[in-house]
């Protein structure tokens, strides 16, 4: 198991509130400024009186903002008949339905790995002279993926672990870019390492990576009498099968040696005395093979909600490849459906990979005799044990298809399969819509993303998402601008321009400087008591070269404008300015600004590399 990030969302937010910040309005404002909050030299005509409420105001509070709507968002892949990605579709070839009735696509933007992958430092001017001795870094391009390897230690039998191991070390080797990062974790929690873009750690970890089978070789690994795996015991323990009841009972007989004398001595037939002896070991063995099979799948459900956590604090494209051969999870059908949900809402891609390889149903060993004394109830054993297999290759399916992601089955090219669920798209879409009459009733609602007057392409998008459970209108706003932070599309539905600056104080420390400038010709503003009004939410979060939350600040910006400062300020614009504190080094800045009048959200990228 993997502990739960520090970075969860939630106390990321209570940090973003509770950071400070600097804001400054400017009629005029010099790119190169780093002062405090520039103010006009003289007062503007028709100025406040004393009493009158001021026209702009910042404060720090709960997010009061009068959001209307909840944008789901969508990314679809679209592929030629040669299974290429297709990069040259606009808005309008798109349709989107919910529950089978057409929606209108609000946001819409094409992301292409070329491009991400060339994006070079910009918006990072440095305001200090350059020291002696002091060198620019190389080039850096911010993490845009971020792939969480699960390997599933606790039932890969040692075969297939070796191969998935040796897959995933030609994955590192050959499919890894400047914009990835990695991390490997499994489930018994042994081994494991974080997010990086070190090759030589990966490598490290990976190699001595060993299946702990201790759990599932538990179940079976005690003379039960009579023996029986997970499947059977469920069957017996849950679902009061009368076969499964037959088939232990006839099997019982011959595991016991009394039991074995007692229907030898009675033409093969139990007394009633042991008959409920028989019946006792029976439940005694499904019992507690039925707790260790559930403990054993509680166990992967956990890892895998931890890891979905984890990535959806990192900014960018974030997949979970489970690397398993599958397993049952009677009875925790309600932990997987949380994972499927957590990961639907985080954005998160769950892929998976079969390490079975090419795979045949496991009819046991035939070269050795049959262990089964009665011939009908090992053909009914049989059949249990294909059933079985089969619903583990279910559970990669369904974990893999309701999250959107790519279930990779039936192959021994391990290597191959890896690069397909772990690798980006050469171009996708990102799609958002706002559902018309949303409830807030947490019930799954279906999407479809079709395209119009385009044969022969194919869609891959999600099936579908859940709606959030009942909330206020500053629960959404909320959730709106935590999703965008924690994102790598850039949306621009505000007009707003961001910039760096920095310059070092000394040799370990730097001042780094976010400019948010904000363009009020295009905001909607509200009339209200013969002012113009309208919040501005304004969110800077820095992360680290490898996806880290680092720090970030919010403030709402409070305007009630007079006529003559709106036009004037319709010209200059106003100026967000958050300041950090931050040690040389590659840094990732996500900006977010929002409104409160029609819930409009633009979040900008910026890059900045300080020199050491």
């Amino acid at each position: 198991m993997i502990a739960p990030p520090a970075t969860h969302l939630r106390a990321v937010a209570a940090l973003l509130i509770g950071s400070a910040w600097v804001l400054s309005a400017l009629a005029q404002s010099s790119p190169n400024s780093t002062g405090a909050a520039a103010t006009e030299s003289a007062p503007a005509p028709n100025s406040p009186g004393p009493s009158d409420p001021p026209e702009m105001a910042t404060h720090e509070a709960p997010l009061p903002l009068r959001a209307t709507s909840e944008l789901v968002p969508v990314r679809v892949v679209v592929r030629d008949g040669t299974g290429k990605a297709v990069a040259n579709l606009d808005k309008d070839d798109f349709q989107l339905f919910e529950d089978g009735k057409p929606q209108q696509i609000t946001n819409f933007v094409v992301e292409t790995v070329g491009a991400v992958s060339h994006e070079t430092v910009r918006n990072d001017q440095s305001l200090g002279e350059a020291k002696p001795g002091e060198t620019q870094p190389a080039a850096f391009v911010r993490p845009t993926r971020f792939v969480a390897l699960l390997f599933d230690d606790a039932h890969l039998e040692l075969p297939d672990f070796l191969a998935a191991r040796r897959a995933a070390e030609k994955y590192l080797d050959s499919a890894l870019a400047p914009t990835d990062r990695t991390a490997v974790y499994t489930v018994s929690g042994l081994g494991q390492l974080d997010f990086t873009d070190d090759l030589a750690k990966l490598h490290q970890t990976v190699a001595q990576l060993q299946p702990h089978r201790s759990i599932a070789e538990a179940a079976r690994s005690r003379n039960d009498c009579p023996p029986m795996d997970y499947f059977e015991a469920n069957k017996i323990q849950n679902q009061n099968d009368p076969q499964a009841l037959s088939v232990a009972m006839s099997e019982v007989v011959h595991c016991d040696s009394s039991l074995a004398l007692d229907a030898s001595m009675n033409h093969g037939q139990l007394p009633p005395s042991d008959v409920e002896r028989a019946r006792g070991m029976i439940q005694t063995a499904a019992l507690r093979v039925d707790q260790q099979g559930s403990l054993l799948a509680q166990s992967v459900s956990r890892s895998l909600l931890a890891i979905v956590r984890r990535l959806a604090a990192m900014p960018g494209q974030r997949y979970l490849v489970l690397i398993s051969p599958g397993f049952l999870y009677a009875n925790e059908e309600w932990g997987f459906s949380q994972v499927v949900d957590q990961a639907i809402r985080s954005g998160v891609f769950v892929n998976t990979l079969d390490a079975r390889g090419l795979y045949t149903p496991d009819l046991g060993d035939i070269a050795q005799p049959n262990p089964e004394p009665d011939p009908a109830a090992a053909a009914i054993r049989s059949s249990w044990r294909v059933a079985s297999q089969a619903a583990q290759r279910d559970l990669l399916d369904y974990l893999a298809n309701d999250t959107g992601g790519y279930a990779f089955q039936n192959s021994n090219d391990l290597e191959g399969g890896l690069k397909k669920v772990a690798s980006a798209p050469e171009a996708y879409y990102y799609l958002a819509f706002a559902p018309h009459n949303l409830k807030f009733d947490g019930k799954f609602h279906s999407i479809k993303v079709t395209l119009r007057n385009k044969g022969g392409f194919t869609v891959e998008a999600r099936r579908g998402y859940y709606a959030p459970r009942a909330s206020t209108p500053a629960d959404t706003a909320k959730q709106d601008i935590e999703d965008a932070v924690f994102s790598q599309e850039e949306q621009h539905g505000l007009p707003v321009a961001l910039e760096t600056q920095f310059y070092k104080t000394d040799a370990s420390d730097a001042k780094l400087t976010v400019l948010a400038r904000v363009d009020l010709t295009h905001i909607r503003f509200e009339k209200a008591d013969g002012r113009n009004q309208n919040d501005l939410t304004v969110v800077a979060a820095l992360f680290d070269r490898n996806g880290n939350f680092i720090a970030g600040t919010q403030r709402i910006l409070t305007m009630k404008l007079r006529d003559d400062t709106l036009a004037r300020l319709s010209r200059t614009g106003v100026t967000v300015r958050t300041n950090f504190d931050v040690k040389p080094g590659d840094y990732v800045v996500r900006l977010v600004v929002r409104d409160s009048q029609a819930a409009q959200l633009s979040a900008e990228n910026g890059i900045v590399q300080i020199p050491y």
